[in-house]
């Protein structure tokens, strides 16, 4: 009797979930997938990952590369070479860096836990700056402090360093990303927080 009963339990959720179309059908479809990917997946990737947060969403265009994945990097090189020589890194060593055509504003990143000692200079980290959300740049110097590793970072974007990213310290590391999961997609979420931005920060990314 109570195994009936299940099965006719299922069986409505399961309807009600994927093959009503009504408007209740919806919305409870709606409701489910997102108590399920708060509650249920986004903890067990972070579980997996090791990361606080195993999937980021790019919301600035710090990183951005003009033409994105279809930007030409001699081309970008040469826009940028003034800068990164000044920081002590040749082009052929850029050339090896992941993500070496950056990312664009609504890219979802897939990120893993930040070992100090496995990061090298070209990778790219999430780290609190004290800010709302962490930020996401490429690690272009490391030092070591005693028994501590010490990061320095910039945005592929940016002509210069925020102070915040100057001194980023063991405890500040948030994750390292490891490849693009997919371009764009994230904006189904950063279209809601647009207004809040200041006009400077809004709309596509453009190259400074």
């Amino acid at each position: 009797m109570k195994k009936n009963y299940i099965k006719r339990y299922w069986r409505k959720f399961w309807h009600l979930l994927w093959e009503d179309q009504s408007l209740k059908g919806w919305l409870f479809s709606i409701i489910f997938l997102f108590i399920f990917v708060k509650l249920i997946f986004l903890p067990g990737l972070s579980l997996v990952t090791g990361s606080s947060l195993p999937m980021a969403i790019v919301e600035s265009c710090s990183m951005y590369h003009k033409g994105d994945i279809f930007s030409n990097y001699n081309s970008w090189w040469e826009r940028h070479e003034k800068k990164y020589n000044g920081l002590g890194i040749e082009k052929q060593e850029f050339s090896n860096f992941k993500f070496l055509s950056g990312f664009n504003k609504g890219d979802i990143l897939f990120i893993i836990k930040a070992n100090p000692e496995k990061i090298k200079v070209g990778d790219i980290i999430i780290f609190d700056a004290g800010k709302k959300n962490p930020l996401i740049h490429r690690v272009i110097k490391i030092e070591k402090e005693g028994e501590e590793y010490i990061f320095s970072t910039i945005g592929d974007n940016n002509w210069g360093q925020l102070e915040s990213e100057k001194r980023i310290r063991e405890d500040q590391l948030v994750g390292k990303a490891i490849f693009k999961i997919t371009p764009f997609l994230g904006w189904g979420k950063l279209i809601f927080f647009e207004l809040t931005r200041p006009p400077s920060e809004r709309g596509l990314c453009k190259e400074n």
